[in-house]
């Protein structure tokens, strides 16, 4: 369903990104952002599925900034070098190639974001400060973030059996933000939702894309 394009950024350079369109007039638009392992296979399937739901959905390939085409494993060596280049890249630019991505489907109506790990971080600053309705997945470097003032909303997902997000810190995420919806899932681990891994837990996963759903539903579509 997806293609592979280029997104201008705020600087000179470009990056690559893989998008999707609906069958139709769509709802929305939806930047997908990725884990540390780059647009991977699971990443471009959720950009499908969520183009099969009715948005134009785009995944920036971040890393573009520091090395063409990263695509990494999940495995200890890729996960050594997906924390060094998320290191090298920061959240700043990040957020820069968010916008821009966000600018390059802007025709498709309200825009959004929903992100994965290091992504969830990042999409949950993008609803603090792009002002995009915004759903982060087991976002572990959220803490140093939640005292700021959204400018959108933002909807949070946990696995309660995840070890880098243990229950005190959820709570937080509670305690700063009691305004904004916050899930747990009982059979889930870090990363429940990345499909055909060891972490893919189906039931939550499941009930995490319809609640995801829902949201832009009433965020970006007007339902």
């Amino acid at each position: 369903m997806g293609q592979s394009i280029n997104i201008p950024t705020s600087g000179t350079q470009c990056i690559g990104g893989y998008l999707a369109r609906p069958q139709g007039e769509p709802k929305g638009g939806i930047v997908v952002i990725q884990e540390i392992f780059g647009v991977t296979a699971h990443i471009r399937d959720m950009v499908d599925r969520f183009a099969a739901h009715g948005y134009v959905a785009i995944a920036p390939a971040f890393f573009d900034r520091l090395e063409t085409g990263v695509e990494l494993a999940y495995d200890r060596g890729g996960y050594a070098r997906g924390r060094q280049l998320v290191t090298e890249l920061g959240l700043e630019r990040a957020l820069e190639d968010v916008a821009s991505a966000a600018e390059s489907i802007a025709s498709a109506g309200r825009i959004g974001t929903v992100g994965y790990c290091w992504g969830g971080t990042v999409a949950l600053l993008s609803a603090l400060r792009l002002g995009l309705p915004s759903v982060s997945y087991y976002g572990a470097r959220n803490l140093p973030y939640l005292h700021e003032t959204p400018k959108a909303p933002v909807m949070f997902h946990f696995g309660e059996k995840d070890p880098n997000i243990p229950p005190e810190a959820v709570a937080k995420h509670r305690d700063a933000l009691p305004q904004m919806e916050t899930f747990t899932y009982p059979g889930a681990d870090h990363a429940f939702n990345r499909d055909g891994s060891a972490s893919y837990h189906e039931a939550s996963a499941k009930l995490a894309m319809q609640r995801t759903l829902d949201f832009f539903a009433t965020q970006l579509a007007g339902a």
